[in-house]
């Protein structure tokens, strides 16, 4: 199949490579309003390029990825929808929720599948905690504990527009809370601090921040993150029920360091990016797009499920804002 893709950034030229070494997809068309940046990715992996996302769409591809800034968004998920293209996005859908909103009603009856990218849930070891939770083999859980701690912050200006932590990477524990419990968020309470780059605090952010939250059958989940974690890339889940607990992402490249007398695990190089962590899951995610495109499933993270992980993050930042517990109804516009 034939693949457009609209933003060659980071993640956006990490697609490309990833795409380019599925058997699936025979060709690319890719797009950036730096030129150089679609000549690149042109160079590398044999692209033809397109001086528009207008012209991505009408280059005769089968599907498109959508690695573009947060703000255009919405407008290239629309253009692909109206041009009976399915979509893959990355998150979030639009930096507001209100425009979230929005796009969710102007597409949610165009029967043209919609991927949002939440590459956790193509994670081997969540896609096996999700098992372990839907058999039963956990028994009923009554804790969930999510981990994400970046090894440095990215920089001033992306901060500056990212919506603050929890919008921006707490979002991905909520997800995938979410998509591995199967159960929905009530009520959270979240706390914040800074004590690392004082840019963070200057953009009205926090830089470490904790969320309680209340699960619909009454499980909690406790959520950390944390911009600043020297030792690496630290993603984690723990899952306890009154049968047994698990974890995701106990194994060799874990950064952290035990000091207990003899103890010699984790004994791996840490994981120091999330590209690091998640490679296979990013090559997962976009090998059942492909799947999608060819109409052998439906959309894995649709608008709607990328939606309610966005109202537990706006939920967060209010408490945290106002120093309260806030319930998901209380910030729910739809």
């Amino acid at each position: 199949m034939r693949i457009g893709i609209m933003g060659l950034g980071r993640i956006g030229a990490f697609h490309a490579e990833t795409l380019s070494g599925l058997s699936a997809v025979h060709s690319l068309v890719v797009t950036d309003p730096f030129a150089d940046a679609a000549k690149r990715a042109a160079e590398r992996f044999g692209a033809e390029v397109a001086d528009s996302p207008e012209a991505v769409l009408s280059a005769g591809v089968d599907g498109v990825v959508v690695a573009a800034a947060t703000d255009a968004h919405p407008e290239l998920i629309l253009a692909a929808v109206r041009a009976g293209v399915p979509v893959f996005c990355e998150k979030p859908v639009a930096r507001t929720m209100a425009e979230g909103v929005e796009v969710l009603k102007a597409v949610q009856d165009s029967g043209v599948e919609i991927q949002i990218g939440y590459n956790r849930r193509f994670d081997a070891g969540f896609v096996a905690a999700r098992a372990a939770v839907r058999s039963g083999e956990l028994g009923p859980l009554h804790t969930v504990r999510s981990t994400t701690l970046d090894p440095a912050p990215p920089p001033a200006a992306y901060i500056a527009a990212s919506g603050g932590i929890f919008r921006d990477c707490s979002v991905h524990d909520f997800d995938i809370i979410r998509w591995v419990t199967g159960r929905e968020v009530t009520e959270v309470y979240a706390v914040g601090g800074n004590k690392g780059a004082e840019f963070i605090k200057e953009a009205g952010d926090a830089d470490t921040t904790g969320a309680v939250l209340t699960l619909d059958d009454g499980t909690i989940a406790v959520v950390s993150n944390s911009r600043h974690n020297a030792r690496g890339y630290d993603v984690r889940m723990e899952l306890h029920g009154f049968n047994d607990s698990i974890a995701v992402g106990l194994e060799d490249k874990l950064p952290l360091r035990s000091v207990e007398p003899g103890v010699t695990f984790p004994a791996g190089t840490p994981h120091d990016f999330f590209m690091d962590r998640f490679t296979a899951a990013y090559r997962a995610e976009l090998t059942a797009f492909t799947e999608v495109v060819a109409g052998e499933r439906t959309s894995p993270c649709t608008v709607a499920d990328a939606l309610e992980a966005g109202w537990i993050a706006d939920a967060c930042t209010l408490s945290l804002q106002e120093h309260r517990p806030v319930t998901i109804a209380e910030v729910r516009q739809d």
